[in-house]
């Protein structure tokens, strides 16, 4: 399966994956649920027969009345009898039809609903595991309609649409081989007239694929609008732009609306076009078959049957207007959907990354399991040296704009180093390719003397703990904040806590470490949601200490409390410290100067202020506005 554009690119592009394809994709969760989709198949025949035997039953009554032909059971008996007979037998099937029916449903809803739990599950183990750049060029709100109603919309199509139109085909075929069997006349000509219905469907259904294609890239504009004022209302409110977006909001919502009309119209013309024709045929079934009749070559019994025939072959074709908009739906959902598990998985553990290029989203999550468990293992390990070396590295977030050229420099196990530089030099970028969520663009990362791209993603980020100045806090309570779902015991979290000295912070919350915390710890100050982000570093032990702008967010008070946990945390430890505020950087072993990706200074503070360089105009500009 080829590789899609990125997610951010695709509106209005043509499709890139036929329906077969599409469907075949769809089929491979299905079989994960062979025994329930076998017995919903199976159903389809008795199903396919009740139903067609039911206009043959009707017909034979009406022939038993008017004296005509019938079949031999029924001949050389009272008409009553005959009557009681055949109105058993209907009802029986009936019932019995209803009865499968009403399983069958069950079953193909709950099949449904495993797909869509499945699917659900492995977009987002692939999308947790794609390169941060993946969302650096894709919303938010655009994931987040893939990930609901996109995955909603696709369980449709199995649940309501594709075991239906499976069955729907299957009674039409047992519908035909009941009339050809009967009157091959009347039977060809319906069958004949399905050859443009079927046209008008195929032509109907790429139209509606487009504007439904459309009308989710809208809903996914829509969402990602909302989500980013939302997330930024504080912003929105205090700069006065409601009115102004509300606008924006009004014009992207008028689009999606004129999107939905355009699905709309075509959803609505098959319908309509399909009852046309159904009404055409059975105005034909009686032209043809009246003049048979009055030529007595047909008895009215038979052409009272065929009228139901004709009725009950273009119920599956109504039915599948009525599904129509939910399978058409469902299809462009898989196509969206396609278009994220297509996305590479740039940043791969060595064992993965000697595979083919693309993994699905299933061996992902195996991948991830051997490696957690790896980590698991590791965890009560002693902490390893941590020795860090940049070799000719060159990175840039877009293709030939490096933020950092030709990077070389060694940080020795346990030296403390500090990245100064102006705004844009390429600290924080540093960091993100230590922790590898990017990969450089040339050059290599060593960790202990080894490549970071032949380690393992957990065990490599088990040796380093990051605390930066916005950290995010999940909905929980505060213990399970620090240990992230690693198996710690509330000792050890109290341990880290009182090391960290933010036990007596925690303490004072309403609930101590029980205090449950709203989305991004909204009931926190932030401060508070810094000081748990240092207790969740210092808990992991690691060997390597990254510091970015950590205490930027702390008064002084907590600042100078913080100070004392930081020493002890930085003890025996590879440390690097961002920081604007160039007088905390003063007792760092080492501090790297940068300047717009290169490194231009090195040397202790006292070292760096003797150059009189670009570090010592920050300091003194610093100093100065002090």
């Amino acid at each position: 399966m080829t590789i899609s554009s990125p997610v951010a690119d695709t509106k209005n592009q043509p499709r890139r994956e036929t329906d077969w394809r599409l469907f075949l994709r769809l089929a491979s969760y299905a079989t994960r649920s062979k025994r329930l989709l076998i017995i919903s198949i199976v159903l389809l025949v008795p199903l396919a027969i009740s139903g067609a035997v039911q206009p043959i039953l009707i017909g034979q009554a009406i022939s038993l009345i008017r004296a005509e032909p019938t079949y031999e059971f029924l001949r050389g008996i009272p008409l009553s009898t005959g009557l009681n007979i055949l109105a058993i037998l209907l009802m029986l099937t009936i019932a019995f039809r209803l009865a499968l029916q009403s399983v069958q449903g069950y079953l193909v809803t709950k099949v449904g609903q495993i797909i869509t739990t499945d699917i659900r599950n492995d977009l987002f183990a692939h999308v947790t595991s794609l390169a941060v750049r993946f969302f650096d060029r894709t919303p938010v709100g655009k994931l987040m309609t893939r990930l609901t109603s996109d995955v909603e919309a696709l369980g449709e199509v199995f649940s309501s649409g594709a075991i239906g139109i499976v069955g729907d085909l299957f009674s039409i075929v047992v519908i035909a081989v009941f009339m050809f069997v009967m009157q091959w006349q009347l039977a060809s000509m319906l069958v004949l007239m399905m050859i443009p219905i079927t046209a008008l469907i195929i032509y109907f259904q790429h139209q509606f694929r487009l504007a439904n294609y459309n009308a989710r890239e809208e809903l996914s504009d829509l969402n990602a609008q909302l989500q980013e004022n939302l997330i930024g209302i504080g912003v929105v409110q205090l700069f006065r732009r409601e009115r102004f977006n509300s606008e924006l909001f009004r014009v992207t919502n008028n689009r999606y609306m004129d999107a939905v009309d355009k699905t709309i119209f075509y959803d609505s013309a098959v319908s309509a076009t399909l009852e046309w024709i159904a009404l055409v045929a059975i105005a034909a079934v009686l032209w043809m078959g009246g003049k048979s009749v009055l030529a007595d070559n047909l008895n009215f019994g038979t052409l009272s049957a065929f009228i139901l025939f004709a009725q009950r072959l273009f119920d599956p074709l109504r039915q599948f207007a009525e599904k129509f908009t939910a399978i058409q739906a469902g299809f462009t959902a898989v196509e969206r959907i396609s278009d994220i598990l297509n996305e590479p998985i740039e940043i791969k553990d060595p064992s993965t990354g000697k595979k083919q290029e693309k993994s699905s989203a299933t061996d992902f999550v195996t991948d991830v399991t051997d490696v957690t468990e790896r980590g698991e293992n590791a965890k009560s390990q002693k902490s390893e040296s941590g020795e860090i070396q940049f070799d000719n590295v060159w990175f840039a977030y877009k293709q030939d704009e490096y933020v950092l050229q030709d990077l070389n420099f060694t940080i020795k196990s346990g030296e403390k180093v500090a990245l100064v530089g102006p705004t844009g030099a390429g600290k924080s970028s540093i960091i993100r390719l230590l922790c590898r969520l990017y990969e450089p663009t040339q050059g290599r990362i060593l960790v202990n003397h080894v490549d970071i791209r032949d380690l393992p993603q957990a065990e490599l980020r088990r040796h380093i703990g990051v605390i930066i100045q916005d950290g995010f806090l999940f909905a929980g309570d505060v213990k399970s904040n620090i240990s992230l779902g690693e198996n710690y015991s509330i000792e050890e979290i109290q341990a880290a806590a009182e090391k960290t000295n933010v036990a007596k912070l925690i303490e004072e919350l309403p609930q101590g470490y029980d205090t449950q915390l709203r989305e991004r710890g909204t009931n926190l100050s932030g401060g508070q949601k810094q000081l748990l982000a240092f207790a969740r570093a210092a808990i992991r032990n690691p060997s390597i200490l990254v510091l970015d702008e950590a205490t930027a967010s702390l008064d002084v008070g907590t600042e100078a409390l913080i100070q004392e946990a930081l020493e002890r945390l930085m003890a025996e430890r590879t440390a690097i410290i961002i920081a604007h505020r160039l007088s905390t950087i003063r007792n760092v072993d080492r501090i790297l100067v940068l300047k717009r990706g290169q490194l231009v200074e090195s040397g202790s503070h006292e070292e760096l202020l003797q150059q009189e360089g670009l570090y010592a105009s920050l300091y003194k500009l610093q100093m100065l506005g002090s």
